[in-house]
């Protein structure tokens, strides 16, 4: 019984060509699905990165503006209700540690609550499209549901609701 198994070991050459085939197939089928997957995950992930760094930048605003009500000099730009501070000045003060996707230029309003206006960085895109922050509130940034996947649109907007 010992030569006859020993025999039948020695015969076992490794997977036939059947086998190997339906392996092959099934690590494909297994591809195609997660591709895909991981492709709208990472888009998802941008998006919300990119919420984040606004959300970000709106803090260290309010930090800066607690420190400085009027704004300090030089660093605010226009006048009355349209005063506004850009990321680059926030980031050189010392508020914004970083503007992770945003535009440097983008500019955040110094009256109550603060709002963001401006554009992701060109190489900052999700889904293949710049992200808007148009009067941006962080209560905005947050109520925004949209997912990473979901941007079709050209240049997705993220400004209060327009009331008719």
């Amino acid at each position: 019984m010992f030569k006859t198994m020993k025999k039948r070991i020695k015969n076992e050459k490794g997977l036939t060509l059947i086998e190997l085939l339906a392996v092959v197939v099934i690590l494909a089928i297994v591809a195609a699905i997660a591709v895909p997957a991981i492709g709208n995950i990472i888009d998802n992930s941008r998006y919300s990165a990119v919420k984040a760094d606004a959300t970000n930048a709106l803090n260290g605003a309010n930090i800066y503006f607690t420190d400085y009500p009027n704004g300090n000099t030089g660093d605010i730009t226009g006048s009355g209700a349209s005063t506004t501070i850009t990321l680059q000045k926030l980031q050189d003060a010392g508020y914004l540690e970083s503007m992770g996707g945003l535009n440097p230029a983008a500019t955040i309003s110094v009256s109550k609550p603060h709002k963001l206006t401006g554009t992701t960085n060109t190489n900052t895109k999700v889904n293949g499209q710049t992200i808007q922050f148009t009067n941006a509130t962080i209560d905005v940034i947050n109520s925004d549901t949209k997912k990473g996947k979901d941007i079709t649109e050209n240049n997705r907007t993220i400004a209060p609701p327009t009331t008719p």
